[in-house]
């Protein structure tokens, strides 16, 4: 699908969506992003796209010498892991529910936490210099290094999740959704705060689409930040990923496992696009270079999509992160049922109690129809079905 240019005032939109589909409220914020002056090129704009706070939830902003905390969000370093496993659909067990359960026990879920540290160095290194860093993150943070230590390998609520799915040959996945937990949340909060606060932000459409400059010690201060809350994350990512491993191990003697794909989709990177060296802000959306794999999840009862990238650049090389809401988390409790959960969420071993209706995959868009409009950037490598779910 080739994308839709809408005029804007500093810079044009690129949507890789139906411009006729997309909330008032979501165009009214990217209408906002493409008038900052600092904004380079264009607003690329994914299929999953909904609105946000401050930023759009699938779009991807690239900055000369600025960079919006609002247009990373509060989950710095959110993203997803996924790897193929030897096991097979004729391996796994009639009833699905043991495992979910102690998938339940190795990983905490929601606000729960391990009782220690469970990180180990089979689960990333130099462990030693990452946690010296703490020491110098913003001071909102170091009283809870504990609350930090003992987050890592759990995986929060809302729309995080670990499933076992099958892809179409029926050859087992594991994937997982989480991002930086609660110190990431704080460290976010209180930079959008600060950036809020300056000077140079006074006027803008929207005050939490504040930036920092680039040479300024806010700037400094936040990419410093934000660069260990991303590290954290995919650490944090790596512990739940290996906990869930050995569960499979203990069940299933002789499991062996492919090399993870693990991909960020709030974060900011470095890179070059069109010539220019340039700050590329990603909120809901995953890089897509040439040949990079991804992972682009549906609800917890669709499916999901292993890709591969095609390094389109009008796009900044990216691709949506999910199917995207539909509807807000408060209009889907208010719309449908525990029963309506169970109902769509039928042959997947997972909650279906009201604490979860609103993921239910009704309030999603439509997975399939979210890849088909993105084929000029990606390529489906594989196609999954979820057998268990796990939330918080």
């Amino acid at each position: 699908m080739a994308a839709t240019t809408i005029p804007g005032t500093n810079v044009d939109i690129r949507l890789w969506a139906n411009p006729e589909q997309v909330e008032g409220s979501a165009l009214r914020q990217l209408h906002n992003i493409a008038a900052l002056p600092w904004t380079y090129k264009h607003v690329a704009v994914m299929p999953d796209v909904h609105y946000g706070i401050g930023a759009t939830v699938g779009s991807v902003i690239a900055m000369r010498g600025a960079v919006s905390p609002a247009a990373v969000g509060v989950d710095i370093g959110c993203g997803m892991t996924a790897v193929r496993t030897s096991l097979t659909a004729e391996d796994l067990p009639a009833s699905l529910a043991p495992l979910r359960t102690q998938i339940e026990a190795a990983v905490p879920v929601g606000r729960a936490a391990h009782r220690s540290a469970a990180f180990t160095e089979r689960d990333a290194g130099d462990w030693d210099r990452f946690w010296a860093a703490f020491d110098d993150l913003n001071r909102r943070v170091r009283r809870d290094r504990g609350k930090a230590v003992n987050q890592i390998g759990t995986l929060g609520g809302g729309n995080h999740f670990i499933e076992i799915c099958l892809d179409e040959s029926g050859q087992v996945w594991v994937m997982l959704h989480s991002g930086s937990r609660g110190v990431g949340n704080v460290l976010a909060l209180h930079h959008i705060e600060v950036a809020r606060g300056l000077a140079h932000n006074q006027s803008l459409p929207d005050p939490d689409l504040a930036v920092f400059i680039a040479g300024t010690p806010q700037m400094a201060a936040y990419r410093h930040d934000l660069y260990w809350a991303q590290d954290y994350a995919r650490r944090n990512r790596a512990v739940m990923l290996r906990l869930i491993s050995d569960v499979l191990r203990r069940s299933f003697h002789g499991v062996e496992f492919d090399e993870p794909i693990s991909v960020h989709h709030n974060y900011v990177a470095e890179e070059t696009h069109f010539g220019e060296e340039v700050l590329v802000t990603r909120k809901g959306a995953i890089r897509a270079g040439a040949g990079d794999l991804g992972i682009i999840p549906g609800s917890m009862g669709t499916g999901s999509y292993i890709v591969r990238g095609l390094g389109n650049p009008d796009s900044f090389e990216s691709a949506s992160h999910g199917a995207g809401r539909r509807m807000s988390r408060t209009k889907a409790r208010k719309e449908f049922t525990a029963e309506d959960l169970a109902n769509q969420t039928a042959g997947v071993e997972c909650r279906k109690d009201t604490g979860v209706v609103d993921e239910i995959p009704a309030a999603y868009k439509d997975i399939d129809e979210v890849i088909r409009a993105q084929d000029d950037l990606v390529e489906v490598v594989a196609k999954l079905k979820q057998v268990v779910c796990v939330k918080g």
